[in-house]
């Protein structure tokens, strides 16, 4: 009467893989539908609020005048406040998360089904876009 049915761990393995593959296509339709929405937002406020922000920024980069990073709080400053730059560097950024979300699940995965060969790899393209943001970033 008191006996606990064991799932086999194999059975077990094979649920998470299918949850797994299951979920990360969800979530990354989110967000780029989020990203999307965001950068969508961005584009509407340059439109109707900033229509020559852009083409300011690009005639003082003409003239030799380079505008430097905003810091990260700056971006957000701007961003509770409103303003269409800030609204769609944002969206460009969330947008930047969708190959990282990617590459992460399946650095994950491979972890899980322990396929180093993949990890290996996987690590590997990880960090170079990693990398590749830093560097961004900061050059």
């Amino acid at each position: 009467m008191g006996d606990v049915v064991k799932i086999p761990e194999a059975w077990a393995d094979a649920e998470e893989d299918h949850a797994l593959r299951r979920w990360t296509p969800i979530l990354l339709r989110s967000i780029v539908i989020v990203s999307m929405s965001v950068l969508s937002a961005g584009l509407l406020l340059t439109a109707t609020i900033a229509p020559a922000h852009f083409e300011g920024r690009y005639r003082e980069v003409q003239m030799g005048h380079l505008i430097g990073r905003e810091s990260f709080a700056t971006l957000l400053s701007q961003l509770f406040a409103g303003q269409p730059h800030a609204v769609t560097t944002t969206g460009l950024f969330l947008l930047t998360l969708v190959p990282l979300a990617r590459v992460a699940f399946c650095l994950f995965l491979f972890i899980r089904t322990r396929d180093f060969a993949y990890v290996g790899i996987t690590a590997y393209f990880f960090a170079a876009l990693i990398l590749g943001l830093l560097l961004g970033r900061i050059g």
